[in-house]
């Protein structure tokens, strides 16, 4: 790992002391758009923010963040690396340090780096130590005048992950399976930016059975592309409405749709979703809002109770380092309190690292997760499904509450039964299920 560029010794800048080792930065290899970045003709720019710019991803790409914020505070502007969702400090940036690799980012990755009061969002191909990223950078202006800038970085030889990756169980791929095979309705995995809806809808996409149904998308999938699914285009000056047309045309069991994000894609979903099973993700808290949402977007909750198959949303948690955690006997009160099975033997915990008695110098860090005691996140799953009870309740017009209080009295599957499982499973701890929660 790659620590200290910023955020361990909390400098302004890379210390040049004579111990620090040779570090390779992270090469830049053009915008994800396209455009031509022009160094030459930005030659103070690049000679101000362009080293900058790559020890800053060098570090977040090091130290496993997903995500990196760049935020000006009076003089001075905070970094804060995100690694498997929780917060850390990435150091500080005087503010001409700032302005010069907030605006080299934006250069990198093909978007005008002197527009203010205009929200910008690109990306740039890169290369750390012979792995290729994509990095996204999106710039939102501030009251103050500034950008802040939010970078995301995704490995793009990783592999694509399958619902078994996700850690999802057997049940619940029977599940998508049996409800895919009616060949018509709504299949949908909602949840808020950064919850991971995205991949899990393309795990889901995967977790069909490819070989029996013809599925097909217009979805540009770049490295993400499954096996088995036909790239359709859509003409110059058609609809998605009628590009879907043609699809089912030519015999389409199933559509992998742009994710649904407002009225005109969720009544192009529900036009064709009576003649072929429509896949897709959507902005929303959770499966009951998801679906509310999407009745009020197409304005007829009759036809949404028919068309919805099954809505499912899901939370991010924290996984166990396996080379560090620990396992301990969990107390018979603690089981039933939590709600776990009392044959449960064994639970695991992150490493509690303490001092040596004798010397009180602390332990070296577990090398896999640098001491953090988890490594990587899995997805806790819940679902909806299309019963009678939760279609009358849809074309009632209830509320998300009363759709969600209703699949649970039928045992369908909730975050927290779904956690608990995976506690069990030793793949997280209580700690951390408790942890999500209070979040929110």
């Amino acid at each position: 790992m790659v620590f200290g560029l910023f955020g361990r010794k909390g400098s302004d800048a890379r210390d040049d002391d004579e111990d620090d080792e040779d570090i390779e930065l992270v090469s830049f290899q053009g915008a994800v758009n396209g455009k031509d970045v022009d160094l030459a003709a930005n030659g103070r720019l690049a000679q101000a923010g362009l080293i900058p710019a790559k020890e800053l991803v060098t570090d977040a790409i090091g130290r496993r963040a997903e995500q990196v914020k760049i935020e000006l505070k009076g003089e001075r502007a905070q970094v804060t690396l995100y690694v498997d969702g929780m917060p850390y400090s990435g150091g500080k940036l005087a503010k001409p340090q700032f302005v010069a690799v907030t605006q080299m980012l934006k250069l990198l990755a093909g978007l005008d780096p002197k527009l203010k009061g205009q929200a910008q969002h690109g990306g740039v191909k890169a290369d750390y130590q012979g792995t290729p990223y994509e990095v996204t950078v999106d710039a939102t202006p501030q009251p103050d005048g500034a950008d802040r800038v939010i970078l995301r970085t995704r490995n793009l030889k990783a592999k694509m992950s399958t619902m078994e990756d996700l850690g999802f169980p057997p049940s619940l791929k029977a599940t998508l399976r049996e409800i895919s095979s009616k060949r018509h309705g709504l299949i949908i995995v909602a949840g808020p930016p950064g919850s991971g809806v995205t991949t899990t809808a393309y795990a889901f996409l995967k977790g069909l059975d490819l070989y029996m149904y013809s599925a097909f998308t217009i979805v540009k999938m770049g490295s993400r592309e499954v096996y088995n699914v036909q790239q359709f285009e859509r003409n110059e000056g058609d609809d998605y409405t009628f590009t879907a047309e043609r699809m089912i045309r030519s015999e389409a069991d199933v559509i992998f749709l742009d994710p649904i994000d407002g009225p005109e894609m969720a009544k192009t979903a529900a036009a064709v979703a009576d003649r072929v099973t429509i896949l897709s993700e959507m902005p929303a808290k959770d499966a009951a809002s998801g679906i509310v949402q999407f009745r009020d977007w197409i304005g007829d909750p009759a036809k949404m109770s028919e068309l919805i198959e099954g809505f499912f949303s899901q939370k991010l948690i924290r996984t166990l380092c396996v080379g560090c955690k620990e396992a301990f006997r969990p107390n018979p009160k603690l089981l039933a309190k939590v709600g776990l099975p009392p044959e449960t033997k064994v639970l695991y915990r992150k490493p509690e690292f303490e001092p040596d008695p004798k010397t009180g110098e602390m332990p070296e860090p577990c090398e896999k997760c640098g001491g953090l005691g988890y490594l990587g996140r899995i997805a806790m799953v819940e679902y909806i499904l299309a019963s009678e009870t939760i279609k009358k309740l849809i074309a009632e017009g209830a509320s998300a509450d009363q759709i969600k209080a209703q699949a649970r009295a039928e045992g369908m599957q909730t975050l927290h039964k779904d956690g608990l499982r995976l506690v069990a499973e030793g793949k997280t701890s209580l700690e951390e299920l408790q942890r999500i929660f209070k979040a929110g």
